[in-house]
């Protein structure tokens, strides 16, 4: 799992958690004023029997994300709400004013179009009807239907908001996939750009060669020693292309460059300031950062090395200073510093390589954090992102906060004993609340400075205590509950949450200290609980919309980063072996065009098929993976072998029965593994065996030409690349030496049960 995909489980799972505790808080404070109006059996059993009812549909039906809210069953679900809402109403009266809120909120769910707006302001309004009568203050009834719209919005937004970053999950890796496909495209011109014009000259000159080939021979020579020379630089370009399109880690290159300098005896000093980098120029950096300790190792005698990376959110940097000053420093030859500032250059960056007078060599590069396009980006071609979704959080956060803020003095003005300057400060409270919350506190785009979150606790924790303590009066706090919401956010995460404890457990206190009942305590504490638990949510979750909705162009790029991966090695694979095999075949055409000219010609037969082979092969990659067939395979490797003058013995169990992933696989390992051999080896013997059972299938392949480096052999890219594809089917790869002083490159794939 990623992090980006642990963030968004995590998030989920904070959204249910949060879901419930608002959910139970709701049910329990009605099953407490049930309680209070008359504690009988009858009405316990029966409140309990329905509010758990209620709490399933809530959260079993219409608060699943996967829930289809648009079938049978999600409207029977939401006729049964109903009934359980207001059935119950004349047997509780005032204790389930409460229930309506869900009622509300799941019509917004279920309902479509604009149905379920009428729908939504009808149960508010019915909510409100079922308290009218003789004697109702029109306050009271105000009130219901502002608690029934804001607990509608709140149960509708903490139901509806998992289910939206789901879909933008979905969306994003719709977009990933576009990313992809765009990035083939771009393959496809770059492998044409490279290869497809040395391939071509190939088959050509070959297609010349062979008919100079007796009669003509010096003029055929020439035309050989030029198709080597095209092989090898066409050899280079595939490993160009491959290595500029793998992405490195800066972290791993910090930490190999700190072993390998003290393994060699420097002593290394790296500083690190951390700074957020795309990964275009993250690779960059540590390019230059492999090339500079590499070029260190290899052409100074440095006892002392400092690497310095460090950046500003706008530009970063990496300083390689070391004692050992080349006598000569040349920034415009050599391939590496050449490479290091095109690579460094291509993202808006810069290269700078200099010896100072008292000895020391640095190397300094600049990239910045965000760099130029590699391409013009077509707006075009990308499909929008989901604004809806981000417009909705933030519409839906403010009606709840304002509406929370705008209940919470009428709440305080049942009370006959409470003066017009009380009502005026708890006006002004909860103003206060609303705006810090709205301004400061829930804006997922501010980077908020410490100095400025605690300012704005401190003028919310102002605007709470100061009107209860100067009036005596806890209602008049506006909404303390936004105050431990807002700590939770806040502070550092431990903090937040123990501020959020301590702020709702205060609101009990402060209300036992003014002898309230413990009915109003109960109230007070899981009305600041729920408050804060929702402004929390809501802020969390609308900050999680908008930073995925963000995050589009970091996603596609993670696609597009497994995509250059899949190109890399398929380029390898592939025309690494068609070249290898070209540039041998031209050798021994070489050699034997003026002795035998028959044999000569022969050998340009097969290097004529091979070049077309490439060629098809440069579109194949472009274009999707290539599956090679491992008979054909196994044909090309005992000519190849025999060509090289390698006595080859194959031993190969029936095939055809394997499964299709496991042919293309060993067929690429042995590919990969003649070529390893005709690469880095002087074999005189090589042998080639298969082997299956019920559930397991293995492939040798061993040769008596021990590799003269045989780490380089074991670690380079398609040892790597084999190890990888091998893995993926849950196999194992061994490469290395044996007891009988040969080297062998052993394959095991485990096999399904039938």
């Amino acid at each position: 799992m990623t992090l980006r995909q642990e963030r968004s489980s995590v998030s989920r799972r904070l959204a249910y958690v949060v879901i419930s505790v608002v959910f139970a808080n709701y049910l329990g404070n009605a099953f407490i004023y049930v309680v209070q109006a008359g504690a009988t059996p009858v009405r316990i059993v029966g409140s309990l029997a329905c509010l758990l009812a209620i709490g399933y549909l809530q959260l079993g039906v219409f608060s699943r994300p996967s829930a289809n809210l648009r079938s049978a069953k999600a409207y029977l679900a939401l006729g049964a709400m109903a009934l359980l809402v207001f059935v119950p109403v004349p047997f509780f009266a005032y204790a389930w004013g409460g229930m309506p809120g869900f009622l509300a909120g799941s019509c917004l769910l279920v309902l479509p179009g604009r149905v379920r707006w009428f729908v939504f302001v009808g149960v508010a309004l019915a909510n409100a009807a079922t308290k009218a009568g003789p004697g109702i203050q029109l306050g009271l009834l105000a009130y219901a239907v502002a608690a029934s719209l804001v607990a509608g919005l709140v149960v509708y937004g903490l139901s509806r908001l998992p289910s939206l970053v789901k879909q933008l999950e979905t969306a994003r890796s719709d977009l990933a996939d576009l990313a992809v496909s765009q990035e083939r495209l771009r393959f496809a011109r770059d492998l044409h750009d490279l290869l497809g014009f040395s391939l071509s000259a190939i088959t050509l000159k070959v297609e010349l060669a062979r008919k100079l080939i007796g009669e003509r021979t010096d003029h055929a020579l020439r035309e050989l020693a030029e198709i080597l020379g095209i092989a090898r630089e066409a050899l280079t370009d595939v490993r160009a292309v491959a290595s500029s399109y793998r992405e490195l880690s800066l972290a791993d290159e910090i930490e190999s460059a700190r072993s390998v300098l003290t393994a060699a005896g420097v002593t290394a000093t790296i500083n690190v300031n951390g700074t957020e980098l795309s990964p275009r120029s993250r690779t960059a950096l540590a390019t230059v950062l492999r090339e500079g300790v590499t070029n260190l190792l290899r052409h100074s005698e440095a006892s002392c090395c400092s690497i310095t990376i460090d950046g500003d959110g706008r530009m970063a940097s990496i300083d390689i200073v070391n004692d050992g000053a080349p006598a000569e420093t040349r920034t415009d030859r050599g391939s590496g510093l050449a490479n290091l500032a095109t690579r460094t250059g291509a993202v808006g960056g810069s290269l700078l390589a200099q010896s100072s007078a008292d000895g020391t060599y640095r190397l300094h590069a600049e990239v910045p954090a965000e760099p130029v396009p590699a391409e013009p980006a077509s707006d075009s071609r990308r499909p929008a992102g989901p604004p809806i979704a981000t417009r909705f959080a933030q519409v839906l956060l403010t009606a709840v906060v304002v509406g929370y803020a705008f209940m919470a003095p009428m709440l305080a003005s049942y009370n006959p004993a409470v003066s017009a300057a009380a009502l005026a400060a708890a006006a002004v409270s909860s103003a206060v609340i609303a705006t810090l919350v709205l301004t400061i506190v829930s804006r997922p785009r501010v980077r908020m400075h410490p100095a400025l979150g605690y300012a704005a606790l401190a003028g919310l924790a102002a605007a709470v205590y100061v009107p209860q303590v100067v009036f005596h009066n806890p209602y008049l706090g506006g909404v303390p509950g936004f105050l431990a919401g807002s700590a939770a956010l806040i502070l550092p995460r431990w903090f937040g949450w123990a501020g959020f404890v301590a702020v709702v457990a205060g609101q009990g206190v402060i209300q036992g200290v003014f002898d309230y009942p413990a009915v109003d305590i109960a109230y007070g504490v899981m009305a600041a609980m729920n408050h804060g638990l929702v402004l929390y949510a809501l802020t969390r979750l609308r900050s999680m919309v908008t930073e995925l909705h963000e995050a589009r162009e970091e996603l596609a790029t993670a696609a597009v980063t497994q995509e250059r991966l899949r190109f890399a090695r398929d380029l390898h694979d592939l025309l690494g072996y068609s070249l290898s095999a070209i540039t041998l075949k031209s050798e021994l055409t070489h050699r034997l065009a003026a002795v035998d000219p028959d044999r000569a010609r022969q050998e340009l037969t097969e290097v004529l098929e091979i070049s077309r082979q490439a060629l098809a092969d440069v579109r194949s990659v472009a274009l999707s993976y290539r599956e090679l067939s491992f008979d054909e395979e196994t044909q090309s490797a005992q000519a190849l072998l025999s060509a090289a003058d390698i006595k080859v013995t194959v031993r190969i169990d029936a095939c055809d029965q394997l499964p299709k992933e496991v042919t293309v696989t060993l067929a690429t390992v042995l590919r990969e593994g003649v070529t390893n051999l005709l690469r880095h080896s002087k074999a005189e013997h090589c042998e080639i065996v298969l082997a299956s059972s019920r559930d397991l299938v293995t492939m040798d392949i061993v040769n008596d030409g021990i590799p003269a480096v045989e780490q380089k052999s074991r670690d380079g890219s398609g040892i790597g690349n084999l190890t990888t594809r091998v893995r993926a089917l849950g196999g194992d790869l061994q490469a290395g030496l044996t007891s009988e002083h040969t080297y062998r490159l052993r394959a095991e794939i485990p096999l399904p049960l039938n």
